[in-house]
């Protein structure tokens, strides 16, 4: 290698040169570098200078600076009410409660207000900025809501259609069409008003909103169901035997419900069950009876009891009633039992006229309004057949507080005390004197121990659950059909029951009473219970009651007088000595 070539420290003058070029790029990239991070810094997540958000400067800003500053800037704007008119009226609409809101970070951002490497980014900062529309969230909660009452207060629902029935008669509703703000373009015009910096008054339009059901789905539920359904019956078949349902009873179960666009026949099942059940007795039979109609006694007849399956008769129920009539049919698979008491027998019994008939009185007290009244609702329409011996205990229950009895006064070893059922013993004297003038056989009967005056003297009863019952036997060949009628006690008035029995009269019955003899005198007695109740004692007698009998209506029978012979023990008079005692 030539001499000259060679730098003095012996390298060779190419490589040293390479090595300086080497030195300046680094550098050059050294400085580059270090403006690039400067610049980074400098723009950190600062806004474009020359940006504006909605027409609102927030160039130059960092982001949270940014958004303060915009929300600032458009602060008389957001809060101010939008004017709009709905048919020409003038309607303010505040966008808070309409859900419009503007996103201040979320504009920012769009706008450039954020930290980056991106040299496209330090670029912009630096020499851009452009203007922008702020970023605007709706809350479709509430617009719905503010829509709902715009729609309200300037619309008008549409109504549909309607088919219904009203017996065997059909009415209908005329469909009408309604007006409504359309959802879409009215946000879209409030969204435009919203930061306009000098808005026009915008028209909202509206829109004709036409009824799910209109006047051509009305007529086809009139032409294909309603008008079928009520021509003309529908026949049941029971396994040989008919019952037919007339429209006025089984349209009760029938409607036309809108159902995507159209009126849908629609049965409710339970309706229907029951309207066939009122025309056959579903189930077990029920036996004839004999109850007061208008204040006569006249036979209720038997139905025999139908069984058969509701689903079936549902099935094919909504189809029969819309075929022509002479088509109008369903059979059903059902079995048939008869009544045990059937209408031929209960009109045997010839209960046709009242035999006899007898009402006392009783002094107020809630006590008897209740337990007076509960047993007269329990005895009333019980029906005596031939032979058959009426029991109160066993008609009447129990008399506790489930079956519906309350305490009150009874007597107990000679005085008064409390118990469930006081009062009861009103009701059996007066069943015992209704049985007595009707002429039954007395079986069992007690009377008070002590005389009560509001009772008739020597023709009276008392009882008690489990030990003294009334009982008498219909000893006729007609049916006894017992009635009560009751009326309440209050603080001005007496109360009274009444016991009315029917049949066809066999005896007629008349009475004499005689002198009271054997007299003996009360005594007094000093009780020192809590509960005792004080008493003004009167002597006891014996009494004699006959009963005389009198065949009628070609009775071939004939009948000893009947005595009733009556010992009245005295009422003591109790002196109660307990200070604290209680007279409940």
């Amino acid at each position: 290698m030539p001499k000259n070539q060679l730098r003095p420290d012996g390298q060779p003058r190419d490589k040293a040169g390479a090595s300086v070029v080497v030195w300046l790029l680094l550098g050059l990239v050294v400085l580059f570098g270090g403006l690039y991070v400067a610049a980074h810094y400098v723009a950190g997540d600062k806004v474009p200078r020359n940006t504006t958000v909605s027409g609102v400067r927030i160039g130059g800003h960092p982001q949270g600076e940014a958004a303060q500053r915009l929300q600032a800037g458009l602060a008389d704007r957001v809060n101010r009410s939008i004017a709009t008119t709905i048919d020409a009226q003038q309607v303010a609409i505040d966008p808070a409660r309409a859900g419009l809101a503007v996103d201040y970070d979320a504009s920012v951002a769009e706008a450039g207000g954020e930290r980056s490497w991106d040299p496209v980014r330090l670029w912009n900062y630096f020499t851009g900025g452009d203007d922008f529309q702020a970023e605007v969230e709706v809350d479709e909660t509430a617009y719905a809501a503010q829509l709902a009452e715009l729609d309200e207060q300037h619309g008008a629902a549409p109504r549909d259609g309607a088919v219904a029935f009203d017996g065997a008669d059909i009415r209908t509703t005329k469909a009408r069409a309604g007006k409504a703000l359309d959802p879409s373009d009215t946000l879209a015009a409030l969204q435009d008003a919203y930061l306009a910096d000098s808005p026009d008054v915008v028209a909202l339009e509206m829109s004709r909103v036409t009824p799910d059901i209109d006047a051509s789905d009305v007529q086809q539920a009139l032409d294909g169901f309603a008008s079928p359904a009520v021509a003309a019956p529908v026949t049941l078949g029971f396994e040989g035997s008919e019952v037919k349902v007339f429209p006025e009873n089984y349209t009760a179960a029938l409607s036309l419900v809108p159902t995507d666009g159209e009126l849908v026949p629609t049965l409710d099942g339970a309706v229907l069950t029951e309207v066939v059940g009122s025309r056959v007795t579903s189930g077990a039979p029920v036996d004839a009876s004999v109850a007061l109609v208008n204040g006569r006694p006249q036979v209720v007849p038997a139905k025999p009891g139908v069984t058969f399956d509701p689903a079936e008769l549902e099935a094919g129920f909504l189809d029969a009633v819309a075929r022509p009539q002479g088509e109008r049919r369903i059979d059903l698979t059902a079995t048939v039992a008869k009544p045990d008491f059937t209408t031929k027998e209960a009109r045997a019994l010839k209960v046709r006229e009242e035999v006899s008939s007898f009402t006392t009185y009783f002094p107020y007290a809630e006590y008897r309004n209740t337990n007076i009244g509960r047993a007269a609702e329990i005895v009333d329409g019980t029906l005596l057949e031939p032979g058959e011996t009426f029991s109160m205990n066993d008609i009447v229950g129990e008399r506790t507080e489930a079956n519906g009895f309350t305490k009150g006064y009874i007597i107990s070893d000679g005085i008064l005390v409390q118990d469930l059922g006081g009062g009861v013993s009103q009701m059996a004297t007066t069943l015992f004197n209704a049985m007595f003038f009707a002429g039954l056989e007395d079986v069992e009967h007690k009377p008070h121990s002590f005389y009560i005056d509001r009772y008739p003297v020597g023709r009276e009863a008392t009882v008690a659950w489990g030990a003294v019952d009334l009982r008498f036997r219909n000893d006729t060949p007609y049916g006894v059909l017992v009635d009560t009628a009751f009326t309440n006690s209050t603080p001005s008035s007496s109360g009274a029951v009444t016991v009315t029995m029917y049949s066809t009269k066999y005896w007629d019955v008349t009475t004499t009473t005689g002198e009271r003899h054997n007299i003996t005198k009360p005594r007094t007695r000093r009780i020192d219970d809590l509960t005792c109740h004080p008493n003004e004692g009167f002597g006891g007698f014996d009494i004699d009651v006959v009963r005389y009998f009198t065949p009628v209506n070609g009775n071939p029978e004939t009948r000893d007088d009947e005595v009733f012979s009556t010992t009245y023990t005295p009422s003591d008079t109790v002196i109660c000595t307990n200070p604290d005692a209680v007279d409940e």
